[in-house]
Formats: C-alpha cells, sequence, structure tokens
C-alpha cells in the first residue's frame, strides 16, 4: 500500500523573527490537497523521507519540516547561540503558522507520529479553522502522566536496564529522573553531557523494544546527534511539552468536530495503547486502528496510507 519512493519538488530556508531558520519541503502534487507531516523525537527530523510514501503523490500536496533546532533547520539545539527558551509547543505551533502562510496553504491536513502527534495536536486545537483533520500515530499527548511512565514507570517491565538508567542519571533523592538528565545533558561539560545523551538514547532504544520486529535507532547514532535528540526530549518531557499536566485531553472539544485517524500498536509498552484509546473515547469523529506492532513500523505505515484514503477531501 505504500507508494514509491519520490523526491521535494521545491523546499526552502524559511527565516523566523528571532533569525531561526526552519528547513522544510513539498513534494507530490503542487495543486494537491495539503497535507503537513510532523516528525517525531522531538528532534529527529525528517530523516530520509519515508514519511512522503504513505500519501499518494497524485493527490496530495505534502509539507514536511524539520521542526527547530534539529534536522536541516538552524541553529541546532546543542549550538551556543540556540535559545532553549524558544523551544516550546507554543513556539513550534507558530513556527507551522508562519510555515503555511509562506506557502500560501488555507488549511491542511495534520499529520504526526510520536512526538509529532501530540505537535499536531496542540496545533489543531490553537488553529482548528486551518486544520482539515488529523492524521496520528503512535498517539501520545506528552502528558505528566505519559511523561512518569515512560521515565519511571516502564521500569517494572525492563527493571535492569531502568536501574542502569536511573543510576546514569546521577538524580538527587526525590529528584525525578526526566529532570536529573535534562541538568546533565545541559551542564557545561561536554563530557557529562555526552555520557548522559548516550545514557538516555540507550534507554529510549529499551522502552520501544517488546515488538520482535523492532530495530535499535537511538544507540546507532553518532554521539552528536544523541546529544541533539536528549537535549530536545528532556526539555520538552519535563516540561510536559508545555501543555500542563492533562493539556491535549483538556482542550479536546476544540477539534472534536474534526475527522481524525489514529493508529497504535498494541505492542507499544512505551506509550501505552490507553492514550489513543482516551482520546478515541473523547471524540466522536475520531476512529482508532489498533495494529499488533509497537512504536511504528511498516503495520502502522500501511494503515497511515490507509487513513489518509479515507481522510482525502472530497
Amino acid at each position: 500500500m505504500l507508494h514509491s519512493p519520490i523526491e521535494p519538488f521545491r523546499s526552502g530556508l524559511l527565516t523566523m523573527a528571532d533569525g531561526s531558520q526552519l528547513y522544510w519541503e513539498a513534494s507530490g502534487n503542487p495543486d494537491g490537497a495539503p497535507l503537513v507531516w510532523l516528525h517525531g523525537g522531538p528532534g529527529t527530523g525528517l530523516h530520509g523521507g519515508g514519511y512522503r510514501r504513505t500519501a499518494n503523490p497524485n493527490d496530495w500536496l505534502i509539507v514536511g519540516l524539520d521542526q527547530r533546532g534539529c534536522g536541516r533547520s538552524r541553529p541546532l539545539a546543542t549550538e551556543p547561540v540556540f535559545d532553549r527558551s524558544a523551544l516550546t509547543t507554543r513556539t513550534l505551533i507558530a513556527d507551522l503558522e508562519e510555515l503555511r502562510e509562506h506557502l500560501g496553504i488555507e488549511r491542511w491536513l495534520v499529520t504526526g507520529g510520536s512526538w509529532g502527534s501530540t505537535l499536531a495536536l496542540a496545533y489543531a486545537q490553537e488553529h482548528p479553522e486551518r486544520t482539515t483533520g488529523l492524521m496520528l500515530a503512535a498517539v501520545t499527548t506528552t502528558s505528566r502522566a505519559e511523561v512518569e511512565w515512560t521515565t519511571e514507570s516502564v521500569g517494572r517491565v525492563f527493571p535492569r536496564e531502568w536501574e542502569a538508567y536511573a543510576a546514569a542519571s546521577g538524580r538527587r533523592p526525590g529528584q525525578r529522573v526526566v529532570d536529573a538528565y535534562l541538568e546533565r545533558i545541559t551542564d557545561p561539560d561536554p563530557e557529562v553531557r555526552r555520557a548522559a545523551a548516550a545514557a538516555w538514547c540507550a534507554w529510549e532504544d529499551v522502552h520501544v523494544s517488546l515488538d520482535p520486529r523492532h530495530e535499535p535507532y537511538f544507540t546507532t547514532l553518532s554521539a552528536d546527534q544523541q546529544e541533539l535528540l536528549a537535549i530536545q526530549i528532556t526539555h520538552l518531557w519535563a516540561n510536559h511539552g508545555f501543555l500542563g499536566d492533562h493539556g491535549i485531553l483538556d482542550r479536546i472539544e476544540t477539534i472534536a468536530h474534526l475527522p481524525a485517524v489514529l493508529i497504535h500498536g498494541r505492542l507499544d509498552v512505551s506509550g501505552p495503547l490507553v492514550t489513543a484509546w482516551e482520546l478515541h473515547r473523547r471524540w466522536p469523529s475520531s476512529s482508532l486502528v489498533v495494529v499488533d506492532e509497537g512504536h511504528g513500523g511498516a503495520t502502522t505505515s500501511e494503515a497511515m496510507a490507509q487513513a489518509l484514503i479515507e481522510l482525502m477531501p472530497a
């Protein structure tokens, strides 16, 4: 069901008011129905463009971007000039709006995976009039409960690995692991930062590993890439995406009228199915697709392709 690989027909760097530059690319049909893809992490970037294969390039104008601070956007979150105080969900939403206006798009389908699903939901809640619908995979809302599950409670499933991960955080008594890691990953000493980033990334590969088809990703990255990812993830997770303890769920009524397809793996122990279920339960116009997979994969991609057929504007 996936489409053949395609390359962007247009790309660029959009300069924001604060001087940051956002990398974006457009592929598919220039006159097609617009959709935007929001990558995960936060901080993974677009990778090689596999996201383009889920949408029919004859029907869709497919927009992708490297979110602020990562990928081909500049500056990177690890550069001294990067303003970490600007790395908030509200700023990322504003970046999306600036890009939409720059491309002359009136409304678009908002799609995303993992962290990208949180950002997609937050954007749609802020700008429902600019959103035709949502397609979300490996659904998260980055609530306090989800962050504490992924960084603390899921250690009950992987006790040996979690003990090593918690010990490497150097946390003080009573301090949350995610807060301790944020301190170490922003430490002035580069060796402290790199060691913390490596330990964080080792845990990232563990808590998504229940799917027998899982292949390590974070531990295959260079030290620079690990640090770039870890600083963004810990910053946004420690602050629960700057959305409040239950931010997304507390505002679900603002998008309850929009069509949505939520796709989630039953084997995704790192982000349990209950998050997608709770969203679906409160969202009358949504449908929930459960696949026998973990935190993404081939079956999820096929379900995304089918969802985009269903969400194609008439």
